[in-house]
């Protein structure tokens, strides 16, 4: 079996990653880290944001409050404040769960190309 490269993970990511990530504009970002309290992105010295995968599953949370399940910015202010995790962890674990089933999808393709070969 040949070695596999895997997909090495950053450690930080910076704000046009992110917007590609959710396919939606830096500004929004940044917008949503000043009414969001929960997205907090360390700075470099010039003042670039660099986002950690926890700053990101908080905005995956908070798109899928907005944008998703269409919530106005204070309802999902609020939702957020009156600590409902248990939304958050779902989108998480929603999350984990694709990751997983991407990689068995993966390792079912290699098994079938080696098969019909």
């Amino acid at each position: 079996m040949p070695y596999k490269e895997r997909d090495i993970e950053k450690k930080y990511y910076s704000i046009g990653e992110v917007a590609t990530m959710f396919k939606v504009a830096p500004s929004l970002i940044r917008y949503w880290e000043g009414e969001f309290d929960i997205i907090n992105p360390k700075k470099d010295r010039k003042g670039n944001r660099r986002y950690t995968k926890p700053d990101i599953q908080k905005i995956k949370y908070i798109y899928h409050l907005v944008k998703e399940k269409g919530y106005t910015l204070q309802g999902a202010q609020e939702v957020i404040k009156a600590g409902t995790d248990q939304g958050f962890d779902k989108v998480v674990a929603v999350q984990k769960l694709q990751e997983i089933k991407d990689f068995l999808i993966s390792i079912r393709d290699q098994y079938n190309a080696k098969s019909q070969s």
